[in-house]
């Protein structure tokens, strides 16, 4: 029988599970054995998952779950540098040239174990089949309001903490904001779904956006026109080719941009297209100043998403729970490919 154990988040501000009760119980019903830990921090109750059929087991229980167990979790694991001998269902970061990502590929490595990374489940046409692109767009780009009104006041941004709704996040920045002129935000990967996200959350804000997507991009750049406004939100995944859109001299050149908000999150891949900074950002200090006179902050969280932990994972556990249906096949769709992927990476360890 297959069998899914569903792992605690171990990430500080991490409340989201890809796996609702409701899935659960679907799970449940086309024969794949679940198994829940407990978890002091999850946004969605035990009880639920409980009364969904699931088997309710301690917290942090995962490495001692039977081999066959495929663990399903969505931030990282402990920096212990243990052997991973389970199959792993998560987001690994470990495919674009970061070093984290190359030592868990070093564990899965030595522990037999194999990584189905969520960033690359995707159909027959490559394209992802979950994500919480929406809501990581739509709590970047209020973080990064957050940060340009912080700097309006003359000061930086301070701690950010979760919301139990949009509307809730909505309200709070009407707060922060009040009196204030808007500034004017670029948006690059607008078409995609975190551009979506962040324009939905400037356009209620009532910030104007320029959207730009592939074909404002095609020539490569340079792209001096980010310069011109004062929120830059990027939300393109960096990749091979990847063209720079704020170079290091931006610290220095003439510019209207004083808040970048690097939505996807790379700071550390060969292929960032953000050359200002070389570290992410957090809760408890989101903005990194780069520069000064005019300042320029960089926010670059990479679990945005958590800010609205209920609804982001209702959405994407939604988005994923047919491919968790099929399960009972790993050598086919979604998993075939992803462990194709993994293959091809972890040769070269």
């Amino acid at each position: 029988m297959t069998h899914l154990w569903v792992r605690a988040e171990q990430r500080p501000n991490e409340e989201r599970v890809g796996l609702t009760p409701e899935g659960a119980a679907a799970l449940v019903g086309a024969g794949i054995r679940v198994s829940v830990e407990r978890s002091s921090v999850r946004a969605i109750p035990i009880d639920g998952y409980a009364a969904a059929g699931c088997e309710i087991v301690a917290e942090n229980l995962w490495p001692d779950a039977p081999r066959d167990a495929i663990i399903f979790g969505l931030k990282e694991l402990p920096e212990d540098g243990t052997p991973l001998t389970h199959r792993h269902i998560m987001f690994g970061h470990a495919y674009k040239g970061q070093p984290a990502g190359r030592e868990l590929l070093k564990r899965f490595k030595a522990g037999g174990g194999t990584l189905y990374d969520l960033e690359y489940l995707v159909d027959e046409n490559g394209r992802r089949v979950a994500a919480f692109g929406y809501w990581a767009g739509f709590a970047g780009a209020a973080v990064s309001l957050k940060c340009w009104a912080a700097q309006q006041r003359g000061t930086i941004a301070g701690p950010v903490a979760k919301y139990p709704s949009q509307s809730a996040l909505i309200a709070d920045l009407e707060r922060e904001m009040a009196g204030m002129d808007r500034p004017r935000a670029i948006v690059i990967g607008a078409l995609g779904r975190v551009g979506t996200g962040a324009a939905d959350l400037c356009a209620k804000m009532g910030v104007a956006v320029t959207k730009w997507d592939m074909a404002e991009t095609a020539s490569g750049g340079p792209f001096p026109e980010v310069l011109q406004h004062e929120i830059f939100l990027n939300c393109i995944l960096a990749r091979p080719g990847c063209p720079v859109f704020v170079p290091a001299s931006a610290k220095t050149d003439p510019r209207k941009l004083t808040v970048i908000g690097d939505i996807a999150c790379d700071p550390t891949s060969d292929f960032s297209p953000i050359k200002v900074y070389d570290r992410a950002t957090d809760w408890a200090a989101p903005a990194l100043r780069v520069a000064d006179n005019p300042p320029l902050d960089v926010t670059a969280i990479d679990n945005l998403p958590s800010l609205m932990p209920v609804e982001s994972s209702q959405d994407y556990a939604a988005q994923l729970l047919p491919s968790l249906m099929t399960l009972t096949d790993l050598s086919a769709g979604v998993w075939g490919r992803a462990k194709a992927e993994y293959d091809r990476h972890i040769a070269t360890v």
